[in-house]
């Protein structure tokens, strides 16, 4: 048999040249000697192997050549887009500028309602892609009479989304969900919008009209169980995350946030039994493992404490409070230099910063003591601090801009929404308030509480000379002991972190002790002893340390003091000052505060995770 493509003769029962490899084509019929002749006169009989490999390499050549100009357009096109969105990005920056200098605008309410305007936009594109997925799943459920009607609010909600007007697609699905309120499919839908949007209520309310249709709905389950833990209903949370657990038992959201309810409850043997299902179902979180240890850590047991917390740490080397607690552990092991290398990793990690109220004893009254500010403002500013220390964040970061909305021109006011600001980590919304304050001339003591909440952020993001600049700004501006005293504390906490100059920082820290006004004493007695531990000097910075928590303590203040007491060999006082620091911790959310923040992680995942089948 002959290869039609080379020429090559092959057995009769072959499929395959055995020169060429091409597949042979039978042709029948009876075959002469003119066929020979004409088959051999031809020039394909001609047709060698390397000719037939080098017209497919041609092939080949051409069609890399075709996909290297269209990555060459693409790469154009996209060079082109980005000089586009600088310029823009540059003529909005000039005209805000502008606009700003003219006091035609505000600079705080520009970058707030530009950050809402972006985080909308971005919501609506994830919903838009979300709802092109379950539409057809929801117009399919709709059993009504009025299924035209239905459709076309479907319809009109599409088209709201593809506008990126979310409000008006929220509006119609409403008004769909009134004409088939059993639809499962558009009240999940409907819930999880709520929950992105802040709206735990109307979340809430949705998720419950899911269960009632669809009571094994698992993401219904797990939302409506984390929605109730943080609005406080702790038995109702617990009951819908037992049926999430029993009708779905081997997924890790529902173990996971059952036993993070029962951790926050201190339920701590009934913790550990669902975290260690959860995390040997998806051992790649280390919120899991760092809850988990935690527990173990609270029932005394050590070892188990110490391999979760090392796990943690190991899966995110940034997780602060999985060093700090594993520095503890180490600690009640005996494992000194172990737990002494623990806390100085987790210093570094985050430097130390005031916390809110120490802020509010070291640098003023509390912002509600004010008389010139109105009763609204107080009454938000009331609730604002219930809410932050109830650790209800997204409450109080609201009460605060409500407040400010009242007197949006009080520079006590604002102070006290970046001070609010800095315990929430809100950190690009503390410039903007300061930078008010600060063009308002509302005084030195203010403004030296301003430049310090703004220091204080600048080295909580690690940005230690940028501090300084603002820290000797204030210094030559200052013209009484109170702002001097606060420019040198700050000056000293930033050169102790840098650890660059340490005599600079000690002489900072001297002169803020000197200078101190009475009742600050302690505030710069505590920089000065971190300086002395920084500078290896440990006697005289546990002397220092002890009569500044003896004037008042922290956790903050009492965790330095623990350091610098182990490093110094006084391992007993080291565990007693670091378990008052646990116990002030606690008292400030501590565990609780992991908890929700542990929910959330497992509500952002079950976002992020393909929808569960019923059983």
């Amino acid at each position: 048999m002959l290869c039609q493509s080379c020429s090559a003769i092959n057995p009769i029962d072959a499929d395959f040249c055995s020169r060429c490899g091409h597949k042979l084509l039978v042709v029948s019929g009876e075959y002469t000697e003119d066929d020979q002749e004409a088959f051999d006169s031809q020039q394909e009989g001609n047709f060698t192997l390397d000719e037939h490999l080098l017209e497919r390499v041609s092939i080949l050549e051409e069609v890399m050549r075709r996909t290297a100009d269209s990555f060459r357009q693409m790469l154009g096109t996209l060079y082109t887009l980005e000089q586009k969105i600088l310029v823009n990005d540059t003529g909005l920056t000039t005209l805000r500028d502008l606009l700003e200098a003219k006091k035609l605008i505000d600079r705080q309410a520009w970058n707030e309602l530009w950050e809402a305007r972006m985080d909308r936009q971005l919501l609506a594109l994830e919903k838009r892609e979300r709802f092109a997925g379950a539409k057809e799943r929801i117009g399919e459920l709709y059993s009504g009479e009025s299924r035209e009607a239905f459709h076309h609010l479907l319809d009109q909600a599409e088209y709201a989304l593809l506008g990126l007007d979310i409000d008006a697609a929220m509006e119609v699905l409403e008004e769909a969900h009134r004409l088939d309120p059993q639809n499962f499919e558009l009240s999940f839908f409907l819930g999880e919008t709520c929950f992105n949007e802040g709206r735990a209520d109307g979340a809430l309310t949705f998720f419950t009209r899911v269960l009632a249709v669809k009571p094994r709905h698992f993401e219904s389950l797990v939302y409506s169980g984390v929605l109730c833990h943080e609005q406080g209903q702790g038995p109702r949370a617990e009951d819908l995350l037992k049926r999430a657990v029993a009708f779905y038992p081997d997924s890790f959201l529902p173990a996971f946030s059952l036993g993070a309810v029962y951790a926050s409850g201190g339920s701590f043997s009934q913790a550990v039994v669902l975290l260690e299902k959860a995390v040997s179902t998806e051992s790649g979180m280390p919120q899991a493992h760092y809850l988990l240890g935690s527990c173990y850590f609270e029932m005394s047991r050590l070892k188990p404490a110490m391999r979760h917390l090392e796990t943690a740490v190991r899966q995110d080397p940034a997780f602060v409070e999985a060093h700090h607690l594993l520095g503890l552990a180490y600690l009640d092991r005996g494992w000194h230099k172990k737990a002494l290398a623990s806390f100085r990793l987790a210093q570094r990690l985050r430097p130390s910063r005031l916390e809110y109220q120490e802020l509010v004893q070291f640098l003023g009254p509390k912002p509600g003591e004010h008389p010139e500010l109105s009763p609204e403002s107080v009454q938000w500013l009331s609730r604002a601090e219930d809410a932050l220390r109830a650790g209800r964040e997204r409450d109080a970061l609201s009460a605060y801009r409500r407040a400010v909305g009242q007197d949006p021109e009080n520079p006590t006011l604002l102070v006290a929404y970046a001070m609010a600001c800095l315990e929430l980590q809100r950190s690009d919304d503390i410039e903007p308030a300061i930078g008010q304050v600060l063009d308002m001339e509302a005084g030195e003591r203010l403004e030296a509480v301003a430049y310090a909440t703004w220091i204080e952020a600048l080295r909580a993001e690690g940005r230690f000379r940028e501090g300084n600049r603002l820290g000797e700004i204030l210094r030559e501006r200052s013209e009484t002991d109170f702002g001097r005293t606060v420019a040198c504390f700050e000056l000293a906490c930033n050169l102790a972190e840098m650890e660059e100059d340490l005599d600079q920082a000690l002489e900072y820290a001297q002169l803020a002790l000197d200078q101190s006004p009475e009742g600050l004493t302690r505030f710069p007695l505590a920089v000065l002893g971190w300086v002395y531990f920084k500078r290896g000097e440990l006697t005289q910075a546990v002397d220092c340390l002890t009569r500044s928590n003896a004037l008042g303590s922290s956790a903050r203040s009492l965790t330095h003091l623990g350091i610098a007491l182990l490093a110094a060999g006084n391992q007993e006082q080291a565990r007693e000052a670091m378990a008052k620091a646990r116990s002030l911790e606690e008292r400030r959310g501590g565990l609780q505060a992991t908890v929700f923040e542990a929910l959330a992680a497992g509500a952002r995942l079950l976002q992020e995770t393909p929808r569960a089948p019923e059983p």
